[in-house]
């Protein structure tokens, strides 16, 4: 098959190349230019005035999760309920163009994103390329605890529990034999905003990071933390995790070992816009905003300092299939629009274990492609406006 297009988008240099040819095999790119091979019998697909580029990437989506009561959802509907509509959610994604994503944790379904993944691979069911977490670890009383509820109902966490070093070998070694590709660990807890700055209490120490960023390392698997400001995101570059996500405050010497380390900041503008847009009352409005304004100028430092940037949307409490807005919040506050396309693509890339196979419209590459109108590299906005998505050489929208 050949795909030609008025355009085409050479990732790592940023060069349009004019018009843009893909020549593909089976799930492979095997030959990319301005003018490829048609094999005879080849099937060519003219996407006429558009822009070729990879498939997009998002680094922390929810996929068991959708507009509505969070916390409710996760008490209300039985895990195949919720499974039921993270296969819908899957496809979504993909239909929008986001042909890989990194799953951040079930929200109390347990290990039901393998299933999703399996089928996904097996050819069932159509969605992206998943790199998935299973359930994600807190403590009790932590971030995803059922705090808030009557405590003679016992109402369960939405993460898995682990207090100390002992008990976090043993959610990592459980959750990698029910599937995890990955450990999703929560580091910290309630943020606030006080007299303009932000504030956020840590949940495990840099020793027990380090015990399970050691464990999952034993299995060739890594760790990523939910982590939104200081100590607790020190104590995660210290201890080498390979994210840290949300990333709302970075103290100088976080920022400077995620450099040296190559450790990525993945920070989720899209949900906090979400929540300042939807808060319930005047004065959760005001806090929401006030976080994400914070947030927008902490990127900034975050930038100067030379801190790598991944893209991921938080997907899930939002509609799934809208996350591309991510991409233009990050050029809002101070990308690029080619820098944050390539924060998504080759750094994402990076992030899942996919460097080499996906991100780039090169040879050997998965067939992982989507077609926007006009330049992404000049007007970030047109990849909310995806029309053509393949994916592993099979088109899923033209």
């Amino acid at each position: 098959m050949v795909l030609h297009a008025a355009r085409l988008l050479d990732i790592e240099s940023g060069r349009i190349v004019k018009p843009g040819e893909v020549l593909i095999q089976a799930e492979r790119i095997v030959e990319v230019g301005s003018k490829v091979a048609h094999p005879a019998g080849a099937e060519t697909i003219d996407l006429g005035d558009s822009t070729l580029l990879p498939g997009l990437i998002d680094a922390h989506v929810h996929l068991f999760l959708h507009p509505g009561a969070e916390d409710l959802q996760t008490v209300e509907e039985s895990v195949p309920q919720r499974t039921i509509l993270a296969v819908l959610a899957a496809r979504a994604d993909l239909m929008a163009g986001f042909t890989a994503e990194r799953d951040m944790g079930t929200e109390g379904a347990g290990s039901a994103d393998t299933a999703v993944r399996n089928a996904i691979d097996q050819g069932l069911v159509p969605g992206p390329r998943l790199r998935i977490s299973g359930n994600a670890i807190d403590i009790l009383g932590g971030h995803e605890d059922a705090n808030r509820y009557n405590p003679a109902q016992h109402v369960l966490s939405n993460a898995t529990y682990a207090n100390n070093t002992a008990e976090l070998v043993t959610a990592i070694r459980e959750q990698l034999k029910e599937g995890a590709d990955f450990i999703k660990v929560y580091e910290t807890g309630p943020d606030i905003v006080r007299d303009g700055r932000f504030f956020t209490i840590y949940q495990y120490t840099e020793a027990e990071l380090r015990a399970a960023v050691e464990e999952a390392a034993r299995s060739g698997k890594h760790v990523a933390v939910h982590a939104t400001g200081e100590p607790g995101t020190l104590y995660a570059a210290r201890a080498g995790v390979v994210s840290i996500d949300h990333a709302n405050q970075l103290g100088d010497e976080t920022m400077r070992l995620m450099r040296e380390k190559q450790i990525f900041a993945v920070p989720t503008f899209t949900i906090f816009e979400y929540f300042s847009e939807h808060a319930d009352s005047p004065e959760r409005k005001a806090h929401e905003r006030q976080m994400l304004d914070l947030h927008a100028s902490e990127f900034r430092k975050q930038l100067a300092a030379g801190v790598p940037m991944a893209v991921g949307s938080d997907v899930g409490p939002f509609p799934h299939g809208t996350q591309a807005r991510e991409l233009e919040l990050m050029v809002k506050y101070g990308m690029t629009p080619l820098a944050a396309l390539q924060a998504d693509l080759l750094n994402g890339a990076k992030l899942l274990g996919w460097q080499g196979q996906i991100g780039e419209l090169k040879p050997g590459y998965f067939a992982d492609i989507i077609a926007v109108p006009g330049d992404p590299s000049q007007d970030i906005t047109v990849l909310q406006k995806v029309s053509f998505v393949m994916k592993g050489g099979t088109v899923y929208r033209k």
